[in-house]
């Protein structure tokens, strides 16, 4: 659907083209008419967003690589088996 509205973008190419290839983000239109704020303030601001979200998925991908997949699948049947002896416990 395309609507009459235009809106600035910024386009952010990835560091790692592993994970994507550009993040588009949508420029509040307030966003520029404050005083004091640059188009390279709001450029320089989308690119540290873009690069906490690589670090953060990084951290977890680090995580989750430490322990093998039957393991989680272990810790998963543990899980519903303690929450199903919990709920049938109650009742």
């Amino acid at each position: 659907m395309v609507k009459g509205i235009t809106r600035q973008v910024i386009l952010v190419k990835s560091p790692d083209p592993k994970l994507f290839e550009e993040a588009i983000f949508i420029v509040k239109e307030e966003a520029l008419a404050r005083e004091g704020v640059s188009a390279d303030q709001v450029i320089r601001e989308a690119r540290q967003a873009a690069d906490g979200y690589l670090r953060r998925s990084r951290a977890w991908n680090a995580r989750g690589r430490q322990l093998p997949g039957p393991a989680w699948g272990a810790a998963g049947a543990v899980l519903a088996s303690l929450a199903w002896g919990l709920v049938l416990f109650l009742l």
